[in-house]
């Protein structure tokens, strides 16, 4: 037998070693493409997840809640509600029994019972004032139910920064959505063109 045919490249062992190097290639393709859809899906699950569960509720409850104090202040007249009088007590009680502290209930359950889903490092401070505001409030609500209406509001202030953190987050986490959710082309047409 001669090895020297065997050895010397021809057609049909040129086109043998493009077919396993073509099907190798096509193989890792798939493997890739795959293993990344796989950690995009992943991605996004987390993203729907922290949106549905987290940052969503905790926006709209935020929002409502600013609404509903502005036009509280408007009705009053006002642009802060610094110091509650005798003549807005009655009012006072009947808002803060009715609309803010179910608000606040549900934001700070949220924070709580999802507090795993935040998506900083750290617990953002302005989330921990929260929950002390709320805390604060509910001593407030409790000496009333005794009849004493000395107190009219929390010792602890509403941090300055939790509307704006809350908005941030959802805006932030609404923007990673829509990324995972498109295609690298269409991202790469929309940073183009839309922004």
């Amino acid at each position: 037998m001669d090895m020297s045919n065997f050895f010397a490249p021809n057609s049909l062992q040129g086109a043998a070693v493009l077919t396993v190097v073509l099907a190798f290639a096509g193989y890792l393709v798939t493997f890739l493409s795959t293993r990344m859809m796989a950690q995009r899906a992943d991605k996004l699950r987390l993203v729907d997840k922290r949106l549905n569960e987290f940052c969503g509720p905790l926006y709209v409850a935020s929002q409502a809640g600013h609404i509903a104090y502005q036009s509280m202040l408007k009705k009053q007249g006002k642009e802060k509600n610094i110091i509650v009088t005798e003549e807005e007590l009655k009012d006072w009680i009947l808002w803060l029994n009715t609309i803010f502290m179910p608000l606040n209930n549900i934001r700070e359950k949220i924070i709580i019972e999802k507090a795993y889903l935040i998506v900083a490092q750290e617990m953002p401070q302005c989330l921990l004032e929260f929950v002390t505001h709320v805390v604060g409030y509910k001593a407030v609500l409790a000496k009333w139910a005794k009849g004493d209406f000395s107190e009219r509001r929390s010792l602890i202030d509403f941090p300055p920064g939790f509307d704006d953190y809350v908005q941030r987050s959802y805006t932030a986490l609404k923007a990673e959505q829509q990324r995972l959710l498109h295609s690298t082309a269409w991202n790469i047409y929309y940073r183009l063109f839309h922004r």
